[in-house]
């Protein structure tokens, strides 16, 4: 099972809509089974499919019981582990414990997820805390979502620094999977520029 972090720290840049558009892709077209996870309290992957707070089997629910959780089948090969407003409690219900950073790492290696699924694709919150620091210890790659307008690459800096340090110190085979322009209007100048930049410090990602 391939593990894919999608995670910016600037919101608004359309990390959900990749995770979405990513997974009924690798689903219906690929025919490869998906495991799709809403790690945002804010939980728009989750309301997008209408799919209201279930009481144990989410986000939060594999914190608290440290074990994988059954997902919520919304098609064949695409299953959903959802979430809700609790799962802004896990940063302060794992700080302090032992195996903090791979809480994630250890349930999703667990076989109930591994002989199932092809793909793991996680949709992160805008915020570096120790639940995004999960998703990227257990992470193989990242893909970074960046919206085509004028400061496109603030944060982006922090952001590659921090994968730079899990990569050097936690998770040394995490790679970058890329960087994808989103919102992209080709008849501006401001769009074909931040994507100019972007391929100059990005390249070939």
């Amino acid at each position: 099972m391939k593990i894919l972090t999608i995670l910016n720290l600037k919101g608004g840049v359309g990390k959900t809509t990749t995770a979405i558009n990513l997974a009924e892709y690798i689903a219906t077209v690929e025919k490869k089974r998906v495991l799709l996870i809403d790690a945002d309290a804010q939980a728009n992957l989750t309301g997008f499919y209408g799919i209201t707070a279930p009481k144990q089997d989410n986000f939060f629910g594999i914190f608290v019981t440290q074990e994988p959780v059954e997902p919520i089948i919304i098609k064949k090969n695409l299953h959903i582990i959802p979430s809700n407003a609790r799962t802004s409690k896990i940063n302060s219900l794992i700080e302090g414990e032992k195996n903090s950073l791979y809480i994630l790492t250890d349930i999703l290696h667990n076989r109930r997820y591994t002989e199932i699924y092809d793909y793991c694709i996680i949709d992160c919150p805008p915020s570096l805390e120790l639940l995004t620091l999960n998703a990227l210890c257990a992470a193989d790659s990242i893909l970074v979502p960046v919206q085509c307008e004028y400061f496109a690459l603030e944060g982006l800096s922090d952001l590659m620094n921090t994968v730079r340090l899990v990569r050097r110190s936690l998770n040394p085979s995490l790679e970058l999977e890329g960087v994808l322009l989103t919102m992209f209007d080709g008849r501006t100048n401001l769009s074909l520029q931040v994507a100019e930049e972007v391929k100059h410090y990005f390249p070939g990602k």
